[in-house]
């Protein structure tokens, strides 16, 4: 090892470092508050040692007199004693350098912001004046920022346009009435300005009133301004830029906005690239909003344009696609368009200067300012803009993903439908042959899951439930796709009606998938590969959004799914949403996502579907089951379908929730002559035994003296040992208390009258009713489909459980012979036969 003394200067700061290493280090000193120079303060700071050996690290002591600019490049000078003001300082070694957001959801952390307003932006189409309603909407939600305690700073244009707009005004008026004829003649056809204004002296004339507009703007809200003119040279001349870091850390001290503009009334020229080493030139505002960032150590850099983001090619040509996400480690091809009509920098320069400002640790977002509410919804962590990230595991984009997923859905559909149930048993038995590995990684979620203080207090038993995997669960998921896999072999393309419209002109409705499904499901792993069997059998793409809770366990499962896949190499159609996307950002997808399928809580499902407004929304948002014992049920069969309806599995969908009872089952015997006078008490007993719960209804109360807790709502799900009874008068009072207070989901009537059972089966307007059966049974496997994506109560495509051909919808084929519609008018000599054909027929029919 070799010791080394050293002295290293950052920016103006220099520091005095003893270290001992056996590699290069990187040595990176960042203020914890902003340092005023002049009071001679210094500033505990944040430090990271990065390199493959850094274990010995003795630091000396820090002093300076000047202030520092805070994210340049260290320069090694000699050793002076004399530029020291020796002054010990406290040095955490704990704390490192923070790194730029990784996910938009953490941008509702960022304190210090700065906020770059294009030209485009505030300046009117016509180019003299500003747009003071999009300016004033910007600055209003500037200023919430500022009051709700964040650091604001803005980097503004507008001076030229503004400027502009008081000089063409005196310049018509000093204009004699003949040239003023003379100029409108030329110039009635275009909305451009006909005066030729210097920029610079627009800009001197503008600068005063921009900065009038925006201190009158700022001051509705309370909130006090400061301007701060640079120019270019300040950023290189080293006793301008620390007056400048130091004016701008006291303002910002002082809770004051910085609006910082270039002095357009003197600045040259822009030149050509000159950027040095890690430091970017300034040529434009993105690159003045850049570097002010990393001077002021900013946590968030907006830039705004009047472009929605960063596209592939510019937004006007064809196929152009929206960047949502960049990360340089994952750069993609960009297609630069030409400049905004006005100001100095164009996209290139917007995502040098965020790539710039990224290395430097500030989160960066390229977005149209032009957009509703655009600085609120970014600070909110929602899909707007690019957004620039250098997380180096930040997967595959959702768009990506569901591009990829559409493609293998395509690719699905080419394969024959014994190559797609091949598929579906690979994975049956890969359930079974990776199992270990399966419930290894089931286990630890379920350990995190246990760790959590509800857990420990039992507070969410039924998610423990829904979590947990076993090897009996493996077992009954693989039959189940095995059942896919027997049943759907020709479940696409199946001919569902043929008809010949006239002689050489046969018309053909067939099935086909729908789309790109996307699944979000909560805390349950094992609906990952059913649904994942559906989508490969019904040829459909497939988005899946897993619950955190269950991370582990659908990481494995996602890649059983695909190890199944690769084997008819369609990997990528089936995708599992890893990163963190908000859910209501995936539900404004309507481009790629063709039907969202929620599986989850209520609370969930009513969220989906209040979110998606294009996307049509598949499922339910409650599953409050009724079991209805009539007055001549056998007590036998009623004890043991109300049993396996609430306890065999509580935190189900099809679980009983309400136990309707016929009042004549409170007395002393029953209809058709059985002794039920025991019923509610045993019924009672046998659900008290099992651990559940019983509130009673209104009625039921009203008959009891003592009795169990009345039941907050009737409309209650409750996923647990908890269930509601009541007592109704008739048949017809219990379907009315069905119809009121129940979903639509499953509800089931014990009796021995066949009548009365049909009269229940006709009237219940529910997905699924049934006679002397548990609600329990509404099941896509039970029912023979093998698995489901989820039960639907809506009235429109599939309703009960969906299986795979809930997934599927139709299209039209039409095979003719050189026919006009116009051959079937009035006196063309050909007519409509519109005759149904077999669909078992190979061949069209033809007719004469």
């Amino acid at each position: 090892m070799a010791a080394m003394n050293s002295v290293w200067r950052f920016g103006d700061r220099s520091i005095i470092k003893k270290l001992t290493t056996k590699s290069r280090l990187a040595f990176t000193f960042r203020p914890a508050r902003p340092i005023n120079p002049y009071y001679g303060a210094m500033s505990s700071g944040v430090y990271r040692l990065s390199g493959r050996y850094a274990n010995s690290r003795e630091f000396g002591r820090i002093g300076a007199t000047r202030n520092l600019s805070t994210m340049s490049n260290f320069e090694r000078l000699p050793f002076k004693k004399k530029s020291f003001m020796e002054r010990p300082i406290h040095v955490s070694l704990e704390r490192s350098l923070k790194s730029p957001f990784a996910l938009r959801s953490q941008l509702r952390n960022a304190k210090r912001v700065v906020i770059k307003l294009g030209s485009a932006v505030i300046t009117r189409e016509d180019e003299c004046g500003l747009a003071l309603g999009r300016l004033a909407s910007i600055v209003e939600q500037v200023a919430e920022l500022q009051n709700e305690g964040r650091e604001c700073l803005m980097v503004t244009s507008g001076a030229v346009a503004f400027g502009k707009q008081k000089l063409a005004h005196e310049q018509t008026l000093s204009m004699s009435m003949r040239e003023t004829l003379h100029q409108r003649d030329r110039h009635n056809n275009s909305t451009k300005p006909f005066f030729v204004i210097e920029p610079r002296a627009a800009a001197a004339v503008g600068q005063s009133g921009l900065m009038s507009l925006y201190d009158a703007m700022f001051s509705q809200y309370g909130v006090k301004i400061a301007q701060v003119l640079v120019t270019k040279p300040d950023f290189y001349n080293e006793e301008t830029r620390r007056h400048l870091a130091s004016t701008v850390s006291e303002l910002i001290s002082l809770n004051i906005v910085p609006i910082i503009n270039t002095n357009d009334a003197v600045s040259p020229p822009p030149l050509a690239d000159e950027d040095l080493a890690g430091v970017i030139s300034i040529k434009d505002n993105d690159s003045l909003a850049a570097r002010l960032a990393a001077e002021v150590q900013a946590d968030l850099l907006i830039l705004m344009s009047d472009v929605d983001g960063i596209y592939t090619c510019p937004p006007s040509e064809e196929g152009a696609r929206l960047i949502n996400t960049y990360s340089p480690n994952h750069a993609v091809n960009i297609q630069y368009g030409k400049k905004s009509r006005v100001g100095l920098g164009g996209m290139d320069s917007k995502v040098r200067s965020a790539c710039w400002a990224l290395e430097k640790g500030i989160s960066v977002v390229i977005c149209n300012g032009m957009a509703e509410n655009a600085v609120r919804n970014i600070i909110a962590g929602r899909k707007l803009g690019t957004f620039f990230t250098d997380c180096k595991n930040g997967g595959v984009s959702i768009e990506s993903a569901a591009e990829h997923a559409r493609d293998g859905g395509r690719q699905l559909q080419n394969l024959t439908g014994s190559q797609r149930s091949d598929i579906i048993q690979n994975l049956a038995e890969l359930l079974l042959e990776r199992q270990p590995q399966i419930l290894k990684a089931n286990l630890e979620d379920l350990k995190i899951l246990n760790e959590m203080p509800t857990v420990k207090s039992g507070g969410v038993v039924p998610l423990l439930g829904r979590l947990t995997l076993t090897p009996a669960k493996l077992k009954s998921l693989s039959d189940g796709l095995k059942q896919i896999a027997d049943s759907s072999a020709d479940i696409v393309g199946r001919v569902m009606r043929r008809t010949l419209l006239a002689k050489g002109l046969e018309l053909t409705q067939v099935t086909v998938p729908i789309g790109v499904l996307l699944v979000i499901f909560e805390s349950r792993p094992d609906v990952l590969p059913q649904v994942a069997a559906l989508a490969i059998a019904s040829a459909n793409g497939l988005l899946l959004k897993g619950g955190k809770e269950a991370t582990h366990s659908n990481q494995i499962l996602m890649d059983v799914v695909r190890q199944a896949l690769d084997t008819a190499g369609v990997p990528q159609a089936v995708s599992l949403v890893s990163t963190r996307e908000e859910i209501s950002d995936l539900l404004t997808m309507d481009q790629y996502i063709d039907l969202v399928i929620p599986r989850g809580s209520g609370e969930l499902v009513r969220s989906i579907q209040q979110q998606s407004r294009n996307i049509p929304v598949l499922g339910h948002a409650e599953g409050i089951c009724h079991v209805y014992v009539d007055n001549e049920a056998d007590p036998v069969k009623a004890m043991k379908i109300v049993r396996d309806a609430k306890c065999d599995y509580p935190s189900a969908c099809n679980a009983m929730e309400t136990l309707l009872i016929h009042e004549d089952l409170l007395g002393n015997t029953g209809g058709s002559g059985s002794s039920t006078g025991t019923f509610f008490a045993d019924v009672c007993s046998m659900l008290k035994n099992e651990g559940v719960k019983i509130y009673a209804g209104p009625s039921l109360s009203k008959h009891l003296t003592f009795g169990p807790p009345p039941a907050k709502s009737l409309r209650t799900e409750y996923g647990s040992l908890e269930c509601t009874i009541e007592v109704v008068k008739s048949l017809d009072e219990a379907v009315d208390h069905i119809h009121r207070y129940g979903s639509s989901h499953t509800d089931s009537i014990v009796t021995e009258n066949r009548e009365k059972a049909e009269q229940f089966l006709n009237k219940v307007d529910s997905a699924c009713v049934f006679h002397n059966a548990s609600t329990r049974f509404a099941d896509g496997y039970r029912f023979g489909l093998g698995a489901e994506v989820g039960i639907s109560t809506a009235r429109i495509h599939a309703r009960g459980p969906v299986g795979v051909e809930g997934l599927l919808t139709s299209k039209w084929v039409l095979r003719g012979s050189g026919d006009a519609a116009s051959d079937f008018g009035p006196n063309s000599g050909k007519s409509f036969l519109h005759q149904s054909l077999s669909i078992d027929a190979k061949n069209s029919v033809a007719v004469d």
